[in-house]
């Protein structure tokens, strides 16, 4: 009887893992291994819409947080589920995750807390706070990290608040440098930079140092607020304890100030860094080029995309998209052809809306050819989207 009982749950399984196995790759014979999975889940649930499909497609991947490209994939698993309303079906998969061994640790217990809030459920995350807690399992300044990023993360920041203010005593659980950080970022997120300040006295009063970050997120709470004698006040704060205005400061304060749509004070900055000796990277000309495209002066943004290449910094995919898709808004179909054909020698390409904004521009400047040889580069990378570049190429010539 136990040879038959055990030969029953040997089928049981080996079924269980071939159902899950044809969910992630039907047309195939070859086992995956866990990256694999984690990569055809991702790319399933891009374009699935059921909520039991979404999560037989998780429970096949077997997903943990421990993987970045898991925390991806429960990421997007969570969004599809709440822009749906499933609510209960978020709930009950979290829930049903808890008893894998595998996961009956602290990092799950905290990523969890993460995914609620991003769920918008953060009750469910205070009640799952409580019984992780009780099971031994959230009892550190991370986990209590993980709740307050949560409310941060459902812009309740009210409850952000709250329970930074109760929590470490009713739970016994000390706030460390990030748990601080993370109730500045609430306060400034909210509005209320300046509440931040008593922060600052209560973490010192405690023997935790503020640190870039700290500052950083008061800098950009005061910059989004305009209080930029506050502003002035930090930088002070900074060189009283010691923390060294970096280029990550710069960044914030450039990006800030971009935002306010004040690109040309931010670029000052650029060049006091320049002055010092301080030497920029490709955060610091993205927020400017940005910047200047939202502010309409394309030539200020081609000059910097200009001088970021020759200081020998090479521009990511994001700053190839945001050049073409202004410059086709603004008009200069030759120079967002230049760019585009640059960013497509690296693999990256536009979005559709961005091309078919750059095919009609240059048709519109008599370079059908132009426009044509543009499709059939974009048709040979996306064959997928071949029916829908054909539409395009066809008014070309009516």
């Amino acid at each position: 009887m136990a040879s038959l009982s055990r030969i029953r749950a040997s089928t049981t399984a080996a079924t269980f893992r071939l159902r899950h196995f044809s969910i992630l790759a039907p047309d195939s014979s070859t086992p995956l291994n866990s990256h694999q999975k984690t990569r055809a889940a991702l790319s399933l649930l891009k374009s699935e819409q059921n909520p039991d499909r979404i999560l037989e497609i998780c429970r096949a991947a077997s997903l943990t947080p421990a993987a970045h490209l898991d925390r991806i994939t429960f990421s997007v698993a969570i969004s599809k589920l709440s822009e749906g309303k499933h609510f209960q079906s978020i709930d009950t998969f979290l829930h049903e995750l808890r008893s894998r061994p595998d996961l009956q640790n602290e990092r799950f217990a905290s990523h969890s807390l993460i995914l609620y809030g991003q769920a918008k459920m953060l009750n469910h995350a205070l009640t799952a706070f409580d019984e992780f807690y009780n099971e031994g399992l959230c009892r550190s300044a991370k986990s209590l990290n993980a709740l307050l990023v949560a409310g941060i993360i459902s812009k309740d920041y009210e409850a952000v608040k709250r329970i930074f203010l109760e929590f470490p005593k009713r739970y016994g659980i000390e706030p460390d440098l990030e748990c601080y950080n993370s109730a500045i970022k609430a306060m400034c997120e909210s509005g209320f930079s300046s509440s931040a300040y008593s922060i600052l006295v209560d973490m010192k009063s405690k023997g935790v140092l503020p640190n870039a970050t700290t500052f950083g997120t008061l800098l950009a709470g005061f910059y989004r607020e305009e209080k930029y004698e506050d502003v002035g006040k930090v930088l002070n704060l900074m060189k009283e304890d010691g923390v060294p205005v970096g280029v990550s400061t710069y960044n914030t304060r450039i990006r800030s100030l971009c935002m306010l749509k004040k690109s040309t004070e931010a670029k000052a900055l650029l060049d006091g860094m320049l002055s010092r000796g301080m030497k920029p990277n490709t955060v610091t000309y993205n927020n400017l080029i940005h910047g200047f495209c939202k502010e309409g002066n394309l030539e200020e943004a081609k000059r910097l995309f200009k001088s970021m290449r020759n200081s020998g910094l090479e521009p990511d995919s994001q700053c190839y998209f945001t050049l073409v898709h202004f410059l086709c808004q603004g008009g200069d179909f030759e120079a967002a052809l230049s760019i585009c054909t640059e960013s497509m020698e690296k693999n990256w390409v536009p979005s559709f809306s961005s091309m078919k904004s750059l095919v009609n521009g240059l048709a519109s400047m008599s370079k059908v050819e132009e426009a044509k040889e543009l499709i059939q580069k974009v048709k040979e990378k996306f064959s997928k989207n071949a029916d829908l570049w054909d539409e395009v190429e066809k008014s070309l010539t009516q």
